[in-house]
């Protein structure tokens, strides 16, 4: 008796088993840890973003090129000649409003050659020096300014270096979207999440700076002369 008792139990327990299985497919190894979020930094003055494991691996997967690199060793000495510009500005002007400009210039382009000279670091490429733009033999980059249009810029003041300088920070804006231009030009360059971020940060943020210049020469155009 007591065995059949004994015999009954350890059917009613291997049924159970089974009925488990049945429901689980048989799969008994337990449910997989979350986990942790995948963050992708963000360009200048942009927030970090998560990202999905699918979007990780292409971001992984596209590469840079030495036109990328290229890129940006130019932009950076084209960024330090806009710094030599602004730099210029609070003792040659009497307007205010120029003087926000410059600010506005020089703290966003100071933000974007830290963030070029880390991402040459990183990937083992050489890292111009800032003062090298003033060199005879530095790299001329579009729209940027020659060694006499330089000096003619700091040799004036008032409303004479306030046209001056809208007019060649237009230009030197504008040379930096045709940098970006070629640069997509090249079969494959641009690609590179932060290099493709950062150029299209180039093109809305100086784009709209040259609008908001032309304005200001438009403005002074109709204002009365003394």
């Amino acid at each position: 008796m007591r065995t059949a008792v004994i015999a009954t139990s350890l059917l009613a327990a291997s049924m159970a088993v089974s009925c488990r299985a049945a429901e689980t497919g048989g799969n008994d190894a337990p449910e997989p840890e979350s986990t942790p979020p995948i963050v992708q930094p963000g360009a200048p003055g942009q927030p970090s973003r998560e990202i999905s494991a699918a979007e990780a691996a292409d971001v992984a997967g596209t590469t840079y090129t030495e036109a990328d690199v290229q890129f940006m060793q130019g932009m950076i000495h084209h960024h330090a000649q806009a710094l030599a510009m602004t730099a210029l500005v609070p003792e040659r002007t009497e307007r205010e409003d120029m003087r926000a400009l410059a600010l506005r210039i020089e703290l966003s382009q100071q933000d974007e050659i830290g963030m070029m000279e880390t991402w040459l670091q990183q990937r083992g490429a050489e890292v111009p020096a800032m003062h090298e733009h003033h060199g005879a033999d530095a790299p001329m980059m579009p729209g940027m300014l020659t060694p006499e249009q330089i000096a003619a810029l700091a040799a004036a003041s008032g409303a004479t270096f306030d046209r001056l300088f809208l007019e060649g920070m237009v230009r030197h804006h504008q040379g930096a979207l045709v940098m970006v231009d070629e640069l997509y030009a090249i079969s494959g360059a641009g690609q590179e999440t932060y290099i493709s971020e950062f150029a299209a940060e180039v093109v809305a943020d100086q784009g709209a700076e040259i609008a908001r210049m032309n304005a200001m020469l438009n403005a002074m155009l109709e204002e009365p002369r003394e």
